[in-house]
């Protein structure tokens, strides 16, 4: 794995950087060969919080978790703990439903301890029980912004009146927006 690490707000020390290593290394036992994806992460100060967020692109599966903490070593344990969970999901699910040869499946070990049982969603919660149709309405972000607000929701999908693509905008935890657009 490829580390990129990065701060924000404050300055990476070895013994960080050391600590990064090691826990996210710890990583690697999961799958059957040592992923040769990039590990992309980012530490911030807060105001009184320290802030981790670990991003591992992978060719079919992308793994992501972010955590707060007053101590920035134990927000990245309880980072790299997510993580975890996260593959451990994966890999539950991925036995239960995929059975090509080319699928997830033979990107774990086959020794790796499913979750619990009561961690997992059956695929009787993964259906799902209410589809919404609608029109979208041309409108540039701003206008998708000011509707999104109105109705009280979280996020807002429209046609974007100057490309014409289908975009989304939405409320980041930190209060601001995002809006997400397809690549051409």
């Amino acid at each position: 794995m490829n580390f990129n690490i990065r701060g924000e707000n404050m300055e990476i020390t070895d013994a960080l950087k050391d600590h990064v290593y090691k826990k996210v290394g710890k990583l690697e036992r999961y799958f059957d060969s040592t992923p040769s994806s990039d590990v992309h992460v980012k530490m911030s100060v807060l105001s009184q919080d320290q802030k981790v967020e670990i991003t591992i692109p992978m060719p079919k599966l992308l793994l992501r978790a972010e955590e707060k903490h007053a101590d920035m070593y134990a927000a990245v344990d309880l980072v790299v703990e997510k993580l975890e969970r996260q593959i451990r999901k994966h890999k539950t699910k991925v036995n239960r439903k995929f059975r090509g040869d080319n699928s997830l499946k033979y990107m774990f070990k086959n020794e790796l301890e499913p979750v619990a049982e009561e961690n997992v969603q059956d695929d009787d919660e993964l259906e799902i029980v209410r589809t919404k149709r609608f029109d979208l309405k041309p409108m540039d972000a701003e206008e998708a912004i000011l509707q999104m607000d109105m109705l009280g929701h979280s996020f807002f999908v429209f046609s974007n009146s100057i490309n014409g693509d289908t975009n989304v905008v939405y409320r980041r935890k930190d209060g601001r927006y995002g809006l997400i657009e397809p690549e051409s």
